[in-house]
């Protein structure tokens, strides 16, 4: 670049020397604001650093974000979040689409007596930065009839192990009972589907036609009076089998298929079919072997599934997983 020509300057100096001086005045008060804000921020406490204080619009506010593996929570710790939002003259809390609860407009300078009065409830503070975020999950064999595992004691085991684990990019994890997908599992980073294949019980079947009527998939036909399964259309959901009137059709043994590379957000996008295990115990180190792959390979700067085929190749992690795996945990597709 040359030395600027006179031409190049405003034609009116004085009004671009006033505006540049209110900038820099503008400027000069926020750094007043953030300066009055640090000085409550510097404490021993790490609150101010975790992921699970999100500053609001008004940089005086905040959220705070809880910890609620599957969105479980006890009557009494219920009850100690509207005291407590109350004892802060906090008007509301939110219930958030991950299975959390967020508490907003908490002044800056309560923020970590908040905190420490949730923790003393038994409450534990959230994640949304580059970390494990909140674990979801359906309320799986606990409650539903549609369940085909137990979902909500796989995302307590998830939780322990992995939540707040700091990665190069948010991972999101979700759990889904059945293939009805109530947590919308393969929209995230890992999807965990909870499956049951059906065995028809050649020769008892007597082709009344009821698990006909139940299958959404149109994956079951009766002819010439005896039942077909077409394997290509079924999802392994498990219903046809409950519905069986005399217990003719049985299942092999519980799988679980694991997704990788969900997102929602702007550019949503289904995440892939990695690997079906037949335990829960092979699930937690398909997961395991997941998270290391992405700490150790993904890059900082880039989300995640944005960098599958360039610095995350999903042929390398299936590799992994076949030295990792036990052949017998594998359930063949």
């Amino acid at each position: 670049m040359g030395t600027p020509h006179l031409s190049d300057f405003p034609k009116n100096v004085d009004t671009y020397i006033h505006n540049y001086i209110r900038l820099f005045e503008y400027c000069k008060i926020i750094l007043i604001n953030y300066e009055s804000q640090y000085k409550y921020m510097k404490t021993k406490s790490r609150i101010y650093e975790m992921g699970g204080v999100i500053t609001e619009a008004n940089g005086d506010f905040c959220t705070l974000r809880l910890r609620l593996p599957a969105g479980i929570v006890t009557p009494d710790q219920l009850i100690a979040v509207g005291q407590i939002a109350q004892k802060y003259n906090l008007d509301n809390v939110h219930l958030t689409t991950r299975q959390t609860i967020e508490i907003p407009h908490i002044k800056i300078t309560e923020l970590e007596i908040v905190s420490n009065d949730l923790l003393a409830n038994g409450h534990d503070i959230g994640a949304e930065r580059a970390e494990v975020v909140n674990i979801t999950a359906c309320p799986g064999t606990d409650r539903c009839k549609l369940a085909n595992i137990d979902s909500l004691h796989l995302a307590k085991e998830i939780d322990k192990r992995y939540f707040r684990k700091d990665m190069p990019g948010k991972i999101r994890i979700a759990i889904s009972a059945c293939p009805n997908a109530c947590t919308s599992e393969t929209l995230n980073e890992i999807g965990i589907t909870g499956l049951r294949k059906p065995i028809r019980e050649e020769g008892h079947c007597t082709g009344c036609g009821t698990c006909v009527q139940f299958c959404r998939e149109d994956a079951i036909e009766v002819r010439d009076g005896r039942i077909v399964m077409m394997d290509e259309r079924c999802l392994n959901c498990g219903t046809c089998i409950r519905s069986c009137l005399y217990g003719l059709l049985e299942a092999e043994a519980t799988a679980y298929k694991i997704t990788f590379g969900g997102r929602r957000g702007r550019h949503p996008k289904v995440g892939m079919n990695l690997i079906t295990v037949n335990s829960e115990e092979a699930v937690l180190l398909v997961v395991d072997a997941i998270i290391d792959w992405i700490y150790r390979f993904a890059r900082l700067d880039i989300p995640v599934v944005s960098q599958l085929g360039k610095d995350l190749k999903i042929e390398e992690i299936k590799e992994i997983l076949k030295k990792k795996i036990p052949a017998e945990s594998i359930v063949a597709e």
